[in-house]
């Protein structure tokens, strides 16, 4: 489980992004953040990350205080991330894009061998084209890579940002029926960020608005399904 606690962080030490966020990520749900532009969604996956160091609050994972924990370490306590931005190395392959998620333990290769198949196992389509460079791939194919990185390292908790961005609307079902299998077939925690109101609140277990870097409103999406209207009048 990930709780954030009366989390304040920005970019600068004087100037706080977010204002007091608090959020709860349960074991085995999709968690879904939503808000406009601006107002610190992303912010708050990269301070989740230590990528940013926040100027007050808490964030535990599994109960454990991790604020200041480097990124690395948290990868190892089964922490990982998505970026917005494609991060695969178009001209690797495939299976060299999967292997750097395996870094934290690169000379145990029986460990790298065995997660390959596993990711082989759950995405056919990677499998078919492991050897191809990954810039070759469909958009969709691309996020597919990245979640596999991400997986190699046998996660707790995935932070996910805007995972369709720029994405074709079919690709972009393909993308969300990914964290939705990874939830219901795995067991996955997803924390997910995103603008698609309409397609996070099919996959959502339990929503969070952000405004203004504060909380606006939060609860299951079967509540907050009623409060629509707010963002799309």
């Amino acid at each position: 489980m990930l709780e954030v606690k009366d989390l304040y962080v920005g970019y600068y030490r004087d100037l706080n992004i977010l204002q007091g966020v608090s959020i709860r990520a349960e074991k085995g749900k999709i968690t879904t953040v939503l808000g406009a532009n601006g107002v610190g969604k992303s912010t708050l996956l990269k301070a989740i990350y230590g990528f940013l160091r926040p100027n007050a609050g808490e964030i535990f994972l599994d109960g454990q205080n991790v604020v200041g924990v480097p990124t690395h370490k948290l990868i190892t306590m089964g922490l990982s991330y998505i970026p917005q931005q494609p991060g695969i190395f178009r001209w690797m392959s495939v299976e060299e894009n999967l292997e750097l998620g395996a870094w934290t333990f690169r000379n145990d290769k029986a460990r790298i061998k065995r997660k390959l198949e596993e990711n082989y196992e759950r995405f056919p389509a990677l499998a078919e084209r492991r050897h191809s460079h990954a810039g070759e791939l469909s958009g969709g194919m691309q996020r597919m890579v990245e979640l596999g990185r991400a997986l190699m390292t046998d996660p707790k908790v995935i932070l996910v940002d805007e995972p369709t961005a720029g994405l074709a609307k079919l690709l972009a079902q393909e993308v969300y029926q990914m964290l939705v299998d990874l939830r219901d077939k795995e067991g996955m925690t997803i924390v997910l960020v995103d603008q698609q109101i309409r397609q996070a609140l099919k996959i959502a277990d339990y929503v969070y608005v952000l405004e203004l870097g504060r909380n606006k409103f939060e609860g299951p999406v079967e509540e907050f399904r009623d409060l629509r209207k707010a963002f799309w009048a």
